[in-house]
């Protein structure tokens, strides 16, 4: 039940909504214009990428490229992309995690509140 037994204001409910798309849209922007940067092989290669996923950048040392060692090279540039990844993930976490706080439960009287 709602508090006091009678109905929930729609109107409050609404500008909360709204303000949480704001803050959400906001958080998104961010997100777009920060950089996280992954590397493998003690820094051979570096990826950078933007907390929403984006890959911006790859460089790889000279020092890493052998001709006839080529598969390493490969698997580096994917742990270095694969790392970038998981701080890009863990970044957005970071950001978004107030943000879904208030998603879900926020209504007394439904279920999960």
């Amino acid at each position: 039940m709602f508090p006091g037994g009678g109905q929930p204001d729609l109107s409050a409910i609404l500008q909360q909504a709204q303000q949480m798309q704001q803050a959400l849209a906001a958080a998104q922007e961010q997100l777009a214009n920060e950089e996280v940067t992954g590397s493998a092989g003690g820094g051979l290669v570096t990826a950078t990428m933007t907390g929403d996923g984006e890959l911006r950048a790859v460089t790889i040392a000279p020092s890493a490229v052998d001709p006839d060692d080529v598969e390493t090279l490969q698997d580096l540039v994917v742990a270095a992309v694969r790392d970038a990844s998981r701080l890009a993930s863990e970044l957005t976490a970071d950001r978004m995690g107030p943000l879904a706080g208030g998603l879900g439960g926020g209504f007394p009287g439904l279920p999960g509140a």
